[in-house]
């Protein structure tokens, strides 16, 4: 399973030093990746699962903040001003504000891991509605094939039998000629076994949903 990936940016190590102090003490930890304001700007969006903010240069933060909104993951910034947040809520609305108040760590962990499996859920639904799209493409191009396979079946057995026709004559041209038409009788009859396979596994399906259909049951008395 995908483990998720936190990326926090802060120019003070002590401010990372304490969220991932404070996040290993969870039982779900993220893979951590740690940098400062002015190394973040060129990081890819592929890189983390969501994004924690704090004790950044003033100077570097609103294009950390640009470069993390359009990554369109969960980032959470810890701000220490009052103006500073007021000026974030304005130009970065996405972001997640949290202030420096007390007991402020313990908060950003609570959120943060919601925030993961949050977007682990949406992941996976994204994932399972991938998948059931590939299945109904696949089933359609099956329900073709089933379809078709009584017309294809019908134009093998015509060149079969006429290949059978051929080798029967009596007077058959070259050599190489006779080879070339037990050629075309060999590979119609190798597409014929693969057209009943389809009959098989079509037979084989049906009993399969026969057998996995909710049973109805009737109440009442001598019933």
């Amino acid at each position: 399973m995908h483990q998720p990936t936190a990326l926090i940016i802060s120019d003070d190590p002590e401010f990372s030093r304490a969220v991932v102090g404070r996040w290993q003490s969870e039982r779900s930890v993220p893979a951590f990746t740690l940098m400062r304001g002015d190394l973040c700007l060129g990081i890819e969006a592929d890189r983390f699962d969501i994004a924690v903010v704090g004790a950044l240069d003033p100077g570097v933060l609103p294009a950390a903040l640009a470069m993390l909104e359009a990554a369109a993951k969960p980032v959470f910034l810890v701000c220490d001003k009052s103006y500073a947040a007021q000026e974030v809520r304005e130009t970065q609305p996405r972001v997640t504000i949290l202030r420096e108040y007390e007991g402020w760590l313990d908060a950003l962990i609570l959120i943060c891991v919601e925030a993961l499996k949050v977007r682990q859920a949406v992941t996976r639904a994204e994932r399972a509605e991938q998948a059931n799209r590939t299945l109904e493409s696949q089933a359609a191009l099956g329900r073709y094939m089933l379809e078709m396979r009584h017309a294809l079946n019908n134009a093998l057995t015509s060149v079969l039998g006429n290949a059978e026709l051929l080798l029967l004559e009596t007077a058959l041209p070259a050599h190489g000629a006779v080879a070339q038409i037990e050629t075309i009788r060999n590979m119609a009859m190798r597409m014929h076994e693969v057209l009943q396979r389809f009959t098989s596994l079509e037979k084989e399906l049906n009993v399969v949903e026969r057998a996995s259909a909710p049973r109805s049951h009737v109440a009442g008395a001598g019933f």
